[in-house]
């Protein structure tokens, strides 16, 4: 039917023509069409979160004792002082090995060499002399037989005894012990007041591990005294560490329903919020 061929024809033109007038720019005055709302520009009401801290301690039994031991000797000389020392001390570090403590574990960690002066009223001070000190460290690995290396020790000359303490060469059991009871504590407090604010404990949203300071302290008094024949008494006790930890939980109202809560914000949980000024 040739008769319909020009409508068929004008119609094409239309529909074709139709496309530059879609894509001309909208007028100056016109308002901003709204942006699409996709996965990553879904908006969320405000998640009220509670901070809280967590603290937990464990102990540990020692295994390693750290004495500082030395000599002190005077003589007219300097010289005389010094000479009397190092033999004298030569004994000690020689008991020290003999009684299988290594090289390693034994370390000079003072050397002193001074006059001596008498004050006395009335008079100018007079040198009568010179006084010399060395002292070592000693890590004894054996502290049921720690009493009997003391007893030896001054046997062989060691007349200086200033300081005693334990330790434990490998604290991370006991550590991470006391990681898992603060994070416990901070989930127990939260739990708490999120009760008493009517709320319900949501998801965790950050925890952090606090660093401390001090390291491994000894949880009761220890005790090195004379015994008369017997090895001297040592009593070693405990040590104690202790972990602190900071956790923040979401919080939702007590009467929402189980799972409800509304999902976290992309990125949440990687990096804490600024506070505001």
């Amino acid at each position: 039917m040739p008769q319909f061929r020009p409508l068929i024809a004008a119609a094409t033109l239309i529909v074709l023509g139709a496309g530059p007038l879609l894509a001309q720019p909208a007028p100056p005055d016109a308002p901003p069409l709204p942006a699409p709302m996709g996965h990553h520009g879904m908006k969320h009401s405000p998640i009220a979160r509670l901070t809280v801290t967590g603290q937990g301690q464990a102990t540990a039994q020692p295994d390693m004792a750290t004495i500082t031991l030395g000599v002190s000797t005077r003589a007219a000389t300097a010289a005389e002082a010094m000479a009397q020392n190092a033999e004298q001390q030569a004994k000690v570090i020689e008991a020290l090995k003999a009684e299988g403590i290594e090289a390693r574990d034994i370390q000079t960690s003072g050397l002193n060499l001074s006059p001596v002066i008498d004050y006395q009223d009335g008079q100018p001070p007079k040198l009568t002399g010179y006084g010399a000190q060395n002292s070592v460290t000693v890590r004894v690995r054996d502290i049921a037989g720690l009493g009997a290396v003391l007893d030896k020790l001054v046997a062989s000359g060691a007349n200086e005894i200033s300081g005693i303490g334990f330790s434990r060469e490998d604290m991370a059991e006991a550590e991470d012990q006391a990681r898992i009871e603060a994070v416990a504590d901070a989930r127990r407090r939260a739990e708490v007041m999120a009760e008493a604010a009517g709320m319900r404990l949501g998801r965790l949203i950050s925890l952090s591990d606090v660093q401390m300071g001090g390291g491994p302290r000894p949880m009761m008094a220890m005790r090195a005294e004379a015994a008369g024949a017997a090895d001297t008494p040592i009593e070693a006790g405990e040590l104690a560490v202790s972990a602190n930890v900071t956790a923040v939980f979401a919080m939702q109202p007590a009467d929402a329903p189980e799972g409800g809560e509304p999902p976290a914000p992309e990125g949440e949980g990687e990096a804490e919020e600024a506070p505001a000024n």
